[in-house]
């Protein structure tokens, strides 16, 4: 062990230094007390999590709280007790605020949890070594507090070459340390032996101040042989502090804003390497610690080994705490420490001491006065700041020049409050001022995070709507392909296109014709409904390439009806399609022109309808001059007469039925536009037989009175057809239409009979074997009609996902060519029969 260099700071002062009063008597053991209140948080960083419950019973030494975090120490029982309270508890510090706490009431056994030591360490791995330190809950005991185990963490980027063991205790009063070197040297040896292991370090240096000769010969004499220095240097307040005892035992600053670990240096308090040591070797955790008790006002000033979470006065009451001469109790020294505001407040892991100060020993401050710019501050300041200047800014409040003359490099030591002769409370300003700075900075931290995570979502979103927009309109391409696909693969003309009507004779040219133009115009009017509601560049473009595709269509279409020959009808059914179509253009127009407040594309499809509906009108007049009414054979009874008026008042009756509905659905709209055009042939039928029928009617041979059996049969038969016809619509099952079709069987042989017995001649009967309804090709008609019904709710939604599109596209597909697959088998089978 040579002799090494010692450097000096700046600054600093030799206040009186009080210790004699309690380095004069031995470490004494402090009472057990009744109750015990362990704060959650006694170190720097997130306070820990309990892990008991109020009720539990507890062993000295068990785990009541474990480390929240990275930067956070376990909390462990001081005795053996029972959890009596969890909550807020009365904490040290000067605002006399409450923590989160967990209280114990003690059984006075204060019985040992089974403990873990481990005399082997040298076999340890550094990482179990760091483990067993960190769970042992030891933070830093020279008065800062925090976590050991972090500190010890090696940095990939740092190389710690000096440790640095902190022996000075300059403050005035505070003799913890020292006697803790006197009376713990081998265990303070031992455990800066583990804390080498840990960080491999070049040099060990043990700094002490010269006014500590018991503790300096203790140490040395436990260190022997060992390479670690034992560092003397005068004393000098506040050469404790980590920066300053760095600078005196190496003579190197550490930089502003930085760490001594910045420059390869680690410092441990002395306390905190017994703690280290009593933590591995014993496997006890950090329960108690050496704390001073001194002051005039105690009649037995000592320093005392207590339990953590110890009332402190109970502490006070064991050193015979005079109450009348108390003046002021601080917890810690005269220079660094803080007036508590009660008694009640306990022992945390950082309490290195309590000093009950008579009025006489520290007398009241004096007011301030101004600063006189003496610049005695400047002369003392360890840091070599500039005071005066930081407490002219503090309280303008002006936080850029603070942090530009290194106010944070202010260690607070109260050197220049001590030498102030207008006793300005310079720590305070600088205390409050670096609160404030630390607010400011989190608020600003905080405001950036959600600038950018706005900054973000509104990039999320606008890269969002870009897809969507990209997969609409390919949705929207896909849409009109597949649907000029399935309008060239039909062979069924639009409704309501205004062109003539359809003739028998057409060539296929002219129908293919007629086909292209209904496409044309299809997929214009969606074009044309999706422009109205998202009105974009590439819609008009796309509006405007359909617009000209069907004039070109429609071009042709006319000119080939304008060269196809007119071809004669033979008979009434071209015109009775024509009045249907006027009348289904006419309820639709009607419907429409019904709505109080129409929409944009309402009124574009009124003038269509009202345009299509003129077309047609045109065509049924041209169709009415052209059919020449031919000449009708004298009805030689009125059967054909009754059969109709059957069948318009049955038509009416399922029509008054379906119109009463308050809101129909599609289906059943178009089965409304259905029964009035069948309504409407069927009116027109039964007119044109009534003018046939001669004005003096047949007398029948019946009697009056007298049902005629034959009127009744066809009655009969009317009835059960329609009850067949209405059950088959509902999608009855086989059980339920196999009687109903019975019935219309027994009703068709009694027409027959009643026939054969009637004095008429039989009439001219063509009769269709109906074929039963075959419920495969039911089922596969719906399932085309759901699926055709889907992919254009899909097609309308401009939200709807392309995956969804194609997979509609594929179900109708497959739904059409199983239909179509199954009606050619149909076909084949009824031509071999």
């Amino acid at each position: 062990m040579s002799l090494m260099q010692i450097w000096d700071i700046p600054g600093g002062i030799h206040p009186p230094e009080r210790k004699d009063l309690s380095n004069q008597t031995p470490i004494q053991p402090a009472p057990l007390p009744a109750r015990l209140i362990l704060p959650l948080n006694q170190h720097i960083g997130a306070p820990a999590e309990p892990v008991v419950n109020v009720g539990d019973a507890v062993l000295k030494g068990q785990l009541i709280a474990k480390a929240n975090g990275f930067i956070s120490v376990p909390v462990h029982a001081p005795t053996s007790g029972t959890i009596s309270f969890i909550g807020p508890q009365p904490y040290p510090h000067v605002s006399g605020m409450l923590a989160p706490a967990i209280v114990i009431d003690s059984d006075g056994k204060d019985q040992w949890c089974e403990l873990k030591p481990c005399a082997d360490y040298p076999q340890l791995e550094p990482t179990t070594l760091l483990e067993l330190i960190g769970q042992s809950g030891i933070s830093g005991l020279g008065g800062a507090g925090f976590p050991t185990a972090v500190k010890l963490t090696a940095r990939p980027t740092q190389k710690i070459h000096t440790l640095i063991i902190n022996g000075t205790e300059c403050e005035p009063y505070i003799t913890a340390d020292d006697m803790l070197m006197r009376e713990f040297a081998a265990e303070l040896v031992s455990g800066i032996e583990i804390l080498v292991q840990l960080i491999n370090p070049e040099q060990v240096l043990i700094g002490i101040e010269d006014n500590k000769p018991e503790a300096i010969a203790a140490v040395k004499q436990a260190v022997a042989e060992r390479p670690f220095h034992v560092c003397v240097f005068p004393t000098k307040y506040p050469s404790g502090g980590e920066k300053q005892l760095i600078q005196i035992l190496t003579g190197v600053e550490v930089p502003s804003g930085g760490l001594p670990a910045d420059i390869g240096m680690l410092c441990q308090n002395v306390g905190t390497a017994v703690a280290v040591h009593n933590a591995v070797v014993l496997g006890k955790p950090l329960i108690s610690r050496i704390t001073t008790l001194t002051g005039e006002a105690l009649a037995r000033p000592m320093n005392v080994e207590v339990l953590l979470g110890t009332p402190v006065g109970e502490l006070l009451s064991f050193a015979g705490l005079d109450q009348r001469s108390l003046n002021r109790l601080i917890m810690g020294g005269p220079m660094m420490g803080f007036t508590l505001p009660n008694t009640d407040v306990p022992v945390i892991k950082t309490t290195n001491c309590l000093l009950a100060s008579s009025a006489a020993e520290l007398a009241a401050p004096t007011p301030a006065m101004p600063c006189i710019r003496c610049g005695e501050c400047a002369e003392v300041c360890p840091a070599s700041l500039l005071p005066q200047q930081l407490h002219f800014f503090t309280l303008g409040q002006d936080h850029e020049q603070l942090k530009a003359h290194n106010l944070f490099d202010c260690i607070e030591c109260g050197a220049c409050a001590y030498v102030c002769p207008s006793s300005i409370p310079l720590v305070q300003y600088y205390r409050a001022a670096k609160g404030e700075i630390r607010d400011l900075e989190q608020k600003q931290l905080k405001a950036e995070q959600s600038r950018q995570r706005f900054e973000l979502r509104q990039e999320r979103l606008r890269l969002a709507e870009e897809k969507k927009e990209a997969e609409r309109k390919a949705r929207l391409e896909r849409a009109a392909h597949a649907k000029a696909s399935q309008a060239s693969a039909t062979t069924a003309e639009a409704p309501g296109n205004a062109v003539a009507p359809k003739a028998s004779g057409l060539s296929d040219e002219l129908k293919k014709l007629k086909i292209q133009a209904s496409m044309a115009q299809v997929a214009l009017k969606k074009a044309e409904k999706q422009l109205a509601t998202h009105d974009t560049p590439e819609l008009h473009t796309q509006v405007s390439e359909l617009r000209s595709a069907a004039e070109v269509a429609q071009k042709a279409l006319d000119a080939a009806l304008a060269a196809e020959p007119v071809v004669t009808p033979s008979n009434d059914a071209e015109l009775k399609k024509a009045k249907i179509d006027a009348a289904m253009l006419r309820a639709q127009l009607r419907k429409l022109e019904k709505v109080e407040a129409p929409t944009a594309e309402q009124q574009t499809e009124l003038q269509q309808l009202r345009g299509q509906l003129e077309a047609a009108e045109k065509a049924l007049a041209s169709l009415q001059t052209a059919v020449a009414p031919a000449p009708t054979a004298p009805v030689s009874n009125d059967a054909e007469l009754k059969k109709a008026k059957i069948d318009a008042a049955m038509l009416r009756a399922q029509l008054r039925k379906l119109e009463k509905t308050e809101a129909p659905s599609a289906e059943q709209d178009a089965e409304l536009q259905e029964l009035r055009s069948k309504l409407s042939s069927a009116e027109t039928l039964l007119a044109s037989l009534q003018q046939q029928t001669p004005a003096t009617a047949a007398t029948t041979t019946a009697e009056p009175g007298a049902v005629d059996p034959l009127k009744k049969a066809k009655i009969e038969l009317a009835m059960a057809r329609a009850a067949l016809k209405k059950a088959e619509k509902a999608e009855a099952d086989a059980d339920a239409l196999s009687p109903l079709r019975a019935a219309v069987d027994a009703a068709e042989h009694a027409l027959h009979a009643a026939e054969d017995a009637s004095n008429k001649p039989a009439p001219q009967l063509q009769r269709n074997d109906k074929r039963p309804i075959d419920e495969t090709r039911r089922a596969l008609k719906t399932e085309v009609a759901f699926a055709r019904a889907d992919l254009r709710k899909l097609e309308r939604d401009a939200n709807a996902e392309t995956a969804a599109l194609d997979a509609a596209h594929a179900r109708l597909s497959t739904a059409e060519q199983a239909l179509a697959a199954h009606q050619a088998t149909d076909s084949t089978s009824t031509e071999t029969q």
